[in-house]
C-alpha cells in the first residue's frame, strides 16, 4: 500500500497544475455550501485584495481564523464545517484534506489536551463552552467523513482513525483493526507510523490498564511526556496528538523523483 499522498500547491500563483490553494478553497466551499456560511468563510469570499503571498501563509490564517492559537472561541465550532467540507472533497490535495481532519482532531481535544499540559493548574485561556460545542461539531460531523474511508488515501486515513476513536462507536472500533493490520505489517514499531498506528488499536480496545501501561511506555522514550497524576484519557489524547502530526511528515513527504 502506498503511504504517500500526493504533494499539494506550495505557491499562491497560477500555474498549469490547478488553482491556487486559497481559490480552491474557495470553489470547493462555494459548491458545499451555497447557502449561509460561518463568518470565518470570509477569508475565502473576500472581494479585497488578496492579502496573501502564497499557499503557506493562506493556510496558516487560515487554521488560525478556525482555531485560534489553538484555543476555541465562540465562534469555532461554526467554522469546522469548512474543515469538514474540504476533507470530504477529492478536488483537495491529499495533505491539506489530512490537514483538514487533524485540525477537527486537535478542536475536538483541547480541552483534554490543554489539562495535562497544564495540569495540575487551571488551563489559562480555557473557555467550556465552546470546547464543548466544538467537540460536538466534530462528533456530529466524523459519521460522513468515516464513509470516505475506502476511497481515502492511506495518509488520510490515518488521520481518520484518531477521529474514529476519539468517538468511539460499536461498529467503527471492531472496524478498525481490520483497516489498520496493512499499516502494522509495512511500519514496524519503534516509526512514527509504526507507533502511531499501534497507539490507536491500543486506544480503540478501550482497555484502561493497558492504555496507561503504553502510554507511560511511549512517553518515557521519545514523546513530550504529561503528568502522571492527570487522568489517563486526557494523556493519551495529547499524546495521539503528537504522534499524528509526526506521522503526517512522513506520510505526506513525497518520494524522491516526483
Amino acid at each position: 500500500m502506498d503511504t504517500d499522498a500526493e504533494p499539494g500547491q506550495t505557491r499562491h500563483t497560477p500555474n498549469a497544475a490547478g488553482p491556487p490553494i486559497r481559490q480552491l478553497f474557495r470553489d470547493v466551499i462555494a459548491d458545499r455550501m451555497p447557502g449561509p456560511r460561518p463568518p470565518q468563510a470570509a477569508m475565502l469570499f473576500d472581494t479585497e485584495t488578496d492579502p496573501y503571498g502564497d499557499d503557506r501563509s493562506f493556510l496558516g490564517d487560515f487554521s488560525n481564523e478556525i482555531l485560534h492559537q489553538d484555543t476555541c472561541r465562540p465562534a469555532t465550532a461554526d467554522g469546522l464545517a469548512l474543515l469538514a467540507a474540504l476533507a470530504a472533497d477529492d478536488r483537495i490535495p491529499a495533505p491539506h484534506r489530512f490537514q483538514a481532519v487533524d485540525l477537527l482532531f486537535r478542536a475536538a481535544t483541547v480541552t483534554e489536551r490543554h489539562l495535562v499540559e497544564s495540569w495540575p493548574a487551571t488551563p489559562q485561556h480555557a473557555d467550556p463552552h465552546s470546547e464543548a460545542r466544538a467537540r460536538s461539531a466534530v462528533q456530529a460531523h466524523t459519521p460522513d467523513l468515516l464513509t470516505r474511508w475506502s476511497a481515502e488515501c492511506p495518509a488520510v486515513r490515518l488521520a481518520l482513525a484518531a477521529l474514529a476513536v476519539l468517538f468511539p462507536t460499536d461498529r467503527t472500533l471492531p472496524a478498525l483493526t481490520p483497516r489498520l493490520r496493512t499499516f502494522t505489517h509495512q511500519h514496524p514499531q519503534g516509526t512514527d507510523i509504526g507507533d502511531y498506528v499501534r497507539f490507536v488499536l491500543v486506544l480503540a480496545a478501550q482497555d484502561d490498564n493497558q492504555i496507561l501501561t503504553v502510554t507511560e511506555k511511549l512517553t518515557d522514550t521519545h514523546w513530550q511526556g504529561t503528568a502522571r497524576g492527570a487522568p489517563i484519557r486526557p494523556r493519551a489524547l495529547h499524546l495521539l496528538g503528537q504522534m499524528l502530526t509526526k506521522a503526517e511528515a512522513g506520510l505526506t513527504r513525497p518520494r524522491p523523483g516526483r
